[in-house]
């Protein structure tokens, strides 16, 4: 009678090695881009709200409350959803290679990971632009990238 070893059953036949946490080919910022346009727009209506909000305890007062919050809380987490998407392009993506072609990249990022910290924060209009910008010039480096 044979004996079945329970671990030898599930043990990989194959080990695999990879040289990032995700197969290459999957990296895009256009996650991050359009998380980035949600800031820019959540601080436009968030600076429009602030009009609108008047000291009455009325239902209409108290909805136009509701939606200022809101709109600041979905600011503050697609900041955050651009900081998450470029750390994943910056740690994984990028080699040292693209560096090589693009020196001023880790600095780059730096900025915009401050930037992402910023419209946290603050309620600033430039500063949303301010990332834009910055997730945009990311993109085409990216994209410039994935040419080669």
């Amino acid at each position: 009678m044979q004996r079945w070893d329970l671990r030898s059953l599930f043990a990989p036949r194959l080990v695999v090695h990879a040289h990032c946490d995700i197969p290459c080919g999957i990296y895009d910022p256009s996650a991050a881009k359009v998380a980035a346009d949600t800031v820019a727009k959540m601080v436009e209506k968030i600076q429009g709200f602030a009009k609108e909000i008047p000291t009455a305890q009325g239902a209409a007062e108290v909805t136009a409350r509701n939606n200022f919050v809101r709109s600041i809380s979905v600011k503050e987490e697609h900041a955050q959803i651009v900081k998450k998407e470029l750390l994943i392009l910056w740690s994984d993506y990028f080699k040292p290679e693209h560096l090589e072609k693009y020196p001023q990249l880790h600095d780059t990022f730096w900025k915009a990971a401050k930037l992402c910290s910023k419209n946290k924060q603050t309620v600033d209009a430039q500063a949303a632009a301010d990332l834009q910008a910055a997730v945009k010039e990311i993109s085409d480096i990216f994209w410039a990238t994935k040419k080669q």
